[in-house]
């Protein structure tokens, strides 16, 4: 997944995402930071949302049906991914996967997973905490084998 089909995708549904969330276009347009005449642009398909405007939708409705049926539970771990281009610079406790995960390889106590939606990967630890995350299936897998690597 892209940065622009994540604002293709979200440009799509905005209107859904408003709908669902009770807000009118006034307030909508309020709550993430654009005017009502660019929210009606958006919602009407003649323009995209730009980045910012998509982040903010995804962090402010991150639990409608809308956004987690586009991204799975955990919606800004797939922005983070697609920003930082896998590069993550903390580490993040998950729920380990129990939804929107398929496990990919176990070992030494770590986890190779794919996101079942968006298709991104990341490897966790005992303890559940996200240590990578990347849409570069290659470079995962790569890491996966270094952190498993037996002394």
């Amino acid at each position: 997944m892209t940065r622009e089909e994540i604002i293709m995708q979200v440009s799509e549904k905005l209107r859904l995402i408003r709908t669902e969330a009770g807000y009118t276009q006034d307030k909508m347009a309020d709550i993430i930071g654009v005017s009502k005449k660019t929210l009606v642009q958006i919602e009407k398909g003649r323009v995209l949302a730009n980045w910012s405007t998509v982040v903010a939708i995804c962090a402010l409705f991150r639990e409608t049906e809308t956004v987690q049926f586009l991204f799975g539970n955990e919606p800004l771990e797939v922005l983070e991914t697609v920003a930082r281009e896998g590069i993550d610079y903390r580490r993040m406790k998950t729920m380990g996967g129990r939804l929107w995960w398929k496990a990919i390889s176990k070992k030494n106590g770590f986890i190779l997973q794919q996101n079942i939606l968006s298709k991104h990967f990341r490897i966790l630890d005992a303890a559940n905490y996200r240590i990578y995350s990347s849409f570069d299936e290659k470079m995962t897998k790569q890491r996966f084998k270094e952190l498993t690597k037996s002394e």
